[in-house]
Parts: structure tokens; C-alpha cells; sequence
């Protein structure tokens, strides 16, 4: 009565063929769940962006004429110049475009008769439009200041010992051999010749001079003024006829000891000076040490003219010549000049300046 159905296996085999293999096993499971992860992660990315584009910054760049200050002739143009570059730079280039003058020699003004500019000079200080003029001016051949100290240092060493030796061709020969020399006449060379040497030593190993130059003509003047007058003062001082001081050993002790003092605090104040330096605190005024020949700082802007000065004095005193008097007052008088515009130059940086200092000379002057 009852009909049992069948089932259709061949229709169930045909549909599993339709919708193809089910995904069963753990490799299955493990691709699928890779994929929703990736999906995942690409949405919460977000949308893709491009790289970014490099912009490099515009540099403007100057132009340098250089005119002779004396005929506003124009002899050479300096291009594309950076504005990070300083005047030394530019004489550089300068120095590259026309060989026969070299850094050291171009004098660069930005006006005619103004003054000259530094080295150190950025050019964008300079420019007031991307042309910038300037006036050329030959200062002649240089030297550098070590080569110009040591030459007008050296000289009068060399020359006080050629006259301390008494050479036959300064005095006559019978007179050098037969009067007898005063000990002020030894002391005066031994006294001479540390003078000098101490400024030697400090040229090359205490003084940290700028690399800067000056005109040979100026090597020139400082020399004749040293070496002549020593070879005036060696020439009296080392004379077979020269008379010892009025007052004998006392004057020559006192004034000799005097000396050394000078020398002495001259010395401490040049180190004093160079370690300020050193410190990179040029703004302010440099104060005494734990030595006492540093103790003059307290009263007086510049004690190493204050002890060169004495020093001359000293020497003065102890040999008792008229040429080393004359050649004292001359240094004083150039000293005391130097001394007003540095100190001048302290009353305008330095904030913590003591106005009652003097200049070179303790309360007066």
C-alpha cells in the first residue's frame, strides 16, 4: 500500500557538483581567517595616500660689483654669492677673478672715503638689493702682525749686544780695552736684553694675535723707531766715557729692582689678558686675580701699560741717560693714547665698569 521513495542521489550528487566542495578541515579555517584579517586591515587604513612631494627652498643668491675707489671703475663682478658668505669670501673670489692682488691686500668700503670693512662682515648685512656695490682699494703689500712683532722685538736685541761687545768700528779700540766698565753697565744688558726676550716668548706662546695684516710701510716705521733708539741708548750706556748715577749702588739697586717688578707684573697681566680671552667673555672687564701684580685691574683700565711704562722709567733711573728719558716719554705719550681708547671701549660694553678707574696711571690719568 505504502510506497517507499527512493532518494534522488543522483540529483544530490548533481547539486553538491553546482555549488561545489564545501570548505571543511583546519587549512580552510585558517585561510578564511587570514582573509578577514587583511580585509580588517586594509579598512581601518583608510584610503592610500601619495607620497610626499620634496619642495626645496629658494636660495637668493647676490651679486657683488666691485668699482676702484678711485676711479669708480668698475674691475670685476662676484656671482652668485650665498648669503651665509663673509667679505673674506668675497676677496677670495676676488683674489680667484684678478690674481695679482691677494685677500690680505683688497680694501673693500661700501662707500668711498668710508671706512674699511672686516673680514669677518656677513654680506647679507650688506645688501639692500641683490646687487650689492663696493669699492676696491690696493693697501699695498702686508705682513702679519707675529712676523711685524717679532721683527721690531728681535732687532733691538741684536743691536744692544753689538754695542755691548764694543765693536772697534763704534768706539776706538784702545779706549774699549783700557777703561773699565761700571757693574750698571752689565746690569743695563742683562736688564735690555730680558726686556725684550720676555716679549719674544710672549709674541709666540702667550699672545694669541689675529690673523690679521698690516702695510709693510707700518713694519717699516716701528722698526726704525725701536731700532734707532736702542742703538742712541746702547751707544751711551756702552760708551768707553760713560759715567755711572749721581748716587751710585743705591740708585742702581732700587731702579733695577723697580725693573724687575715691572717686567714681572707686565708678564701676569699678559696672561691674565689672554685667559680672558680664552673664557669667550670679551664683554666684560677682566678682574684681578689671587696674584698681587694682577691687583692693579682694580684701579686702572690698562696695568700692562701702566708696568711697560714703569719698566722705561726704572730703566731710566738706573742708568741715568738722557736717550732712554726721551725714549720713555715717547712710549708714555703713545701708551697713554692707546690707553684713553681702550678704556673709552670699557666704559661703553662693560655693564659692571667701575667708573672711577683712570686709564694708564693710578687716580690721575
Amino acid at each position: 500500500m505504502f510506497r517507499r521513495h527512493k532518494p534522488c542521489a543522483p540529483e544530490h550528487k548533481k547539486d553538491l557538483a553546482v555549488q561545489g566542495p564545501t570548505p571543511t578541515g583546519p587549512q580552510s579555517q585558517n585561510d578564511m581567517r587570514s582573509f578577514f584579517n587583511l580585509s580588517q586591515l586594509v579598512l581601518s587604513a583608510g584610503h592610500l595616500r601619495p607620497p610626499p612631494v620634496l619642495r626645496h627652498s629658494k636660495i637668493t643668491y647676490f651679486e657683488v660689483e666691485i668699482l676702484d675707489a678711485q676711479s669708480k671703475r668698475q674691475i670685476c663682478v662676484v656671482d652668485k654669492v650665498p648669503p651665509s658668505s663673509t667679505l673674506l669670501d668675497v676677496k677670495h673670489k676676488f683674489h680667484k677673478a684678478c690674481p695679482q692682488w691677494y685677500p690680505s691686500r683688497i680694501g673693500l668700503q661700501l662707500e668711498r672715503n668710508g671706512p674699511y670693512l672686516k673680514d669677518s662682515v656677513s654680506i647679507q648685512s650688506l645688501a639692500v638689493s641683490s646687487i650689492i656695490t663696493l669699492y676696491f682699494t690696493d693697501l699695498g703689500q702686508q705682513v702679519s702682525w707675529t712676523a711685524v712683532f717679532l721683527t721690531e722685538y728681535s732687532g733691538p736685541l741684536l743691536i744692544y749686544l753689538l754695542f755691548y761687545i764694543r765693536l772697534s768700528s763704534i768706539y776706538d779700540e784702545e779706549e774699549s780695552t783700557e777703561n773699565f766698565r761700571h757693574p750698571v753697565v752689565h746690569l743695563a744688558c742683562f736688564c735690555h736684553c730680558l726686556h725684550y726676550i720676555r716679549h719674544l716668548l710672549e709674541t709666540l706662546f702667550v699672545h694669541k694675535i689675529s690673523g690679521g695684516h698690516t702695510p709693510l710701510k707700518n713694519m717699516i716705521k716701528g722698526c726704525a723707531f725701536y731700532w734707532g733708539f736702542t742703538s742712541w741708548i746702547a751707544y751711551y750706556v756702552n760708551h768707553p766715557r760713560y759715567t755711572p748715577p749721581s748716587f751710585g749702588n743705591r740708585q742702581v739697586i732700587f731702579a733695577a729692582l723697580a725693573f724687575l717688578m715691572c717686567e714681572a707684573g707686565n708678564h701676569f697681566i699678559n696672561v691674565a689678558l689672554v685667559h680672558q680671552n680664552h673664557s669667550g667673555n670679551k664683554a666684560s672687564f677682566p678682574s684681578p686675580t689671587y696674584n698681587p701684580f694682577t691687583w692693579l685691574f682694580t684701579l686702572v683700565s690698562c696695568p700692562n701699560y701702566t708696568y711697560e711704562i714703569g719698566s722705561w722709567i726704572s730703566f731710566t733711573v738706573m742708568t741715568q741717560t738722557l736717550p732712554v728719558g726721551i725714549f720713555a716719554f715717547l712710549m708714555a705719550f703713545q701708551m697713554s693714547l692707546w690707553a684713553q681708547k681702550k678704556h673709552r671701549l670699557y666704559l661703553k660694553t662693560c655693564n659692571t665698569y667701575v667708573l672711577r678707574k683712570t686709564a694708564m696711571i693710578p687716580f690721575i690719568f
